[in-house]
């Protein structure tokens, strides 16, 4: 009977496929997580913290595993987590019936594994801190340091995450009861930050190339583990515009270009932009151009860049006398989007190049709009660029729209479409597209004039928009 039963088990009908592996995985951790988690509550119940701890240690030992998805690995984590309340209450009435934190810190650290003792400590971190018997950045820098212990990159992630949930509300900053040593909580979240940057883009270079694709999707989906960091770091009272632009901003930058990552690049930029104030890129504005310039090839620089745009056009609308005298939004935008136009080496297509300029047509019309002279100076870069490279007609598609785009943009924007005709580069522009793409344009226009209902009375203006 037996060898009948291992003949069915090792044949290919017997065996369970790699979903169903990673289903009965999943389901036997969940099933010891919460059994040693129910163990160690009732063992803390009666007040028997060595049984508690032992128990704890079990349940979290279930976290080292290697062969659960991230999605799973994240279930996982969560009902660990929420069984880990219970041991951090403990330590807390602890303390509040007058036992010392410290004594606690130090007896976790016995745990015998890595990931389990990390844990632990983090649970009685929290403690410690409230207590203070402490300098909170002091145990804050301890618990950042000792994380270095685990690489593997999702256990990682999720026990830095854990250390950010945990640490977040005691952070010393301007009127803490931590403490107003805001350079340390910066240090803290700026270290578990890089740390988590670089676990997150170790995922991408782990098992075959094959699953390339199946990795990408793993890591965008995890992406807002790396991101909580940027945002925390953001909601520091203690940092002002002069500390961003100095220290907090140079370094976030310098680990963005270092981890030569396109998805992390991508991610990470687009967050400094949407957590940190207005304010604080006008300042900054020159630095952040200047570090689109460096990104990998892949990078979907335009998405950057109009997130930006379309912040400090928005910003610039409302509070127009915010705007600091000596600078100038515009100039900035143009020249950086015309030095990518103009660099010989860019990796960037034609099309590509002539979609940024589109992004800073609109952006030019939002910002000032009376301003016709930022307009052309963008659609002379433009012509300028198409000299330079096309010889007679351009024909592909997506710089075809992109033309089309520049040229019609405008004459949406204005009440008057004869304001286009003011534009002097506009010709020089249209004589790139062959003729379906220029009657397009021409329709446009005339549609213009039709649905204004605009007087043409001057000949010149008749003469102009008939050579068009």
């Amino acid at each position: 009977h037996f060898s009948k039963k291992q003949a069915t088990m090792s044949s290919p009908q017997g065996q369970l496929s790699s979903d169903e592996q990673l289903k009965k995985a999943m389901d036997e951790a969940t099933v010891i997580v919460k059994q040693q988690g129910f163990a160690m509550k009732r063992a803390l119940d009666q007040n028997n913290l060595r049984e508690g701890l032992k128990h704890a240690s079990n349940m979290l030992c279930e976290l080292r595993s290697s062969v659960l998805t991230p999605k799973m690995y994240y279930e996982l984590y969560m009902t660990t987590i929420d069984e880990l309340r219970h041991l951090e209450h403990f330590f807390y009435q602890e303390w509040k019936n007058g036992s010392k934190v410290v004594d606690f810190y130090e007896m976790v650290q016995h745990a015998g594994n890595i990931v389990p003792r990390l844990y632990l400590l983090i649970t009685v971190g929290s403690v410690y801190i409230k207590s203070k018997e402490a300098a909170a950045k002091e145990i804050l820098r301890d618990l950042v340091e000792m994380c270095r212990g685990v690489q593997h990159p999702i256990r990682g992630l999720f026990l830095r995450n854990y250390l950010l949930q945990l640490g977040r509300d005691k952070l010393p900053d301007v009127g803490s009861e931590y403490g107003d040593a805001v350079e340390a909580s910066v240090d803290f979240l700026m270290q578990n930050f890089g740390e988590m940057n670089k676990l997150w883009v170790r995922m991408q270079h782990q098992g075959p190339v094959r699953d390339r694709e199946k990795r990408e999707k793993e890591r965008n989906d995890l992406r807002i583990l790396v991101g909580m960091n940027l945002t925390r770091l953001s909601q520091l009272e203690g940092v002002d515009v002069e500390m961003y632009s100095t220290t907090v901003l140079p370094q976030l930058l310098e680990q963005v270009l270092n981890c030569k990552d396109k998805i992390a690049q991508q991610y990470l930029l687009e967050s400094i932009i949407a957590v940190f104030p207005d304010e604080f890129h006008l300042r900054t504005l020159e630095q952040m151009l200047e570090s689109l310039t460096h990104l990998q090839s892949g990078v979907d620089v335009r998405a950057i860049l109009v997130s930006l745009m379309d912040r400090l056009a928005a910003f610039a609308k409302d509070n127009a006398s915010a705007i600091p005298q000596d600078i100038s939004i515009f100039d900035l935008f143009h020249a950086y989007v015309t030095k990518l136009t103009q660099a010989e080496n860019s990796s960037m297509s034609i099309a590509e190049l002539l979609g940024l300029q589109v992004a800073l047509v609109r952006f030019a019309l939002n910002f000032a709009p009376d301003r016709l002279d930022y307009v052309d100076s963008i659609l002379s870069v433009c012509a300028d660029s198409l000299k330079a490279n096309i010889k007679d007609k351009v024909t592909e598609r997506n710089a075809v729209q992109a033309i089309v785009d520049l040229l019609s943009v405008p004459m949406q924007a204005y009440s008057n479409v004869l304001t286009v005709l003011e534009l002097s580069n506009y010709a020089s522009l249209l004589s790139y597209l062959e003729y379906e793409p220029r009657k397009r344009v021409a329709l446009n226009t005339v549609r213009g004039v039709l649905k204004t209902k605009t007087d043409i009375s001057d000949f010149n203006h008749v003469d102009r928009l008939l050579t068009f």
